[in-house]
Order: structure tokens, then sequence, then C-alpha cells
């Protein structure tokens, strides 16, 4: 197991992206288009601040890109892999739970349009 420690440390630090409330908030707000960050603070309610820590770290680990357009910064998702993970696991969790429970209905919200209505069927 000693050589997979390495390994191992890489993994969690990849699933610690998804470790944090508003970085979950962040992946559904950019997963299906480009935003800038004021259009990100306001979607979130949080404060620029808080929202700038958070895109640089997930920008750092390669989860995002960014771009900048004259005063503007603009994120996108950069890791496909890590937004059809967040989709997964919400369609599987959403799957466990009572269709009368309303987190099933807030995680159907969660997956892109055309996949909530044929899960929601």
């Amino acid at each position: 197991m000693d050589k997979l420690d390495h390994a191992f440390d890489v993994l969690a630090s990849y699933f610690g992206v998804l470790s944090e409330p508003t970085r979950l908030r962040i992946m559904h707000a950019i997963c299906e288009e480009e935003k800038t960050v004021s259009q990100i603070v306001a979607e979130l309610g949080a404060t620029q601040t808080n929202i700038s820590r958070h895109l640089n770290m997930m920008h750092r680990s390669g989860v995002l890109a960014r771009r900048k357009a004259g005063n503007q910064v603009h994120y996108r998702a950069a890791d496909a892999a890590m937004v059809e993970i967040c989709r997964s696991v919400c369609s599987r969790i959403a799957t466990q739970l009572d269709q009368k429970k309303p987190l099933r209905g807030d995680l159907l919200r969660l997956m892109p349009r055309a996949k909530s209505k044929k899960r929601a069927a």
C-alpha cells in the first residue's frame, strides 16, 4: 500500500474540491455556461472575496478555466470528469430518496435540463 499512498493523496485532493458546499454551488452555476465573477457572486449571493477564493482554488486544481476580457474574469468548467461526477452523485442520491421528499426534487434540479426531465418522468 505504501506505493499507492501518493496516488491516494492526489485522489483525496481531487475529490476535496467537491468537499465544500460553496464550490459545489459554483460548479452548478457554471457547469453549462461560462460566467463572470460578478455573475457567479450574484447567483450565489455570497461575497466576492469568498467566491474569488474558491474560484482561485478551483482554477489552481484544474477544475476551472478562466479568461480575462477587459476588467471581467470569466470562469468555465475545465474538467468534464468533475462535472460528470457532480451530476452522477446528484442523480444517485436523488434516485435513493423517497419521491415525496424535498431533497430529491432539489437534487434533480441540479441535473441538466434534458436529463432531469427524463429522470423525473
